[in-house]
């Protein structure tokens, strides 16, 4: 059984998690509500954005620019995925 390590790394794991629960997310919502620095949050979205599993959307609001990110068709097939993975690896285990 292979995990896609994109996906199953933890704090990619919960940055997929986060997204497809909320939708699009600013940068600085997603790092206050996954406690993480802006520096590995941004590390962790280009290596997503690179795999076109996120999609990025700079805009501005009053004035002010701002930086949203959402999943996109194949990221959510990506997490979608590795959660069928996981409910495999459960029931496999009931079956030992």
């Amino acid at each position: 059984m292979d995990l896609d390590k994109l996906v199953h790394q933890p704090t990619r794991l919960q940055i997929f998690a986060y997204l497809y629960r909320h939708g699009e997310t600013s940068f600085p919502t997603l790092k206050d509500d996954l406690d993480v620095t802006e520096g590995n949050l941004a590390s962790h979205l280009r290596k997503m954005e690179d795999a076109d599993a996120v999609a990025m959307q700079k805009q501005f609001v009053d004035r002010r620019p701002q930086t949203t990110y959402e999943l996109t068709d194949d990221g959510r097939e990506l997490f979608e995925n590795h959660v069928e993975t996981l409910e495999s690896l459960i029931d496999n285990l009931d079956d030992s």
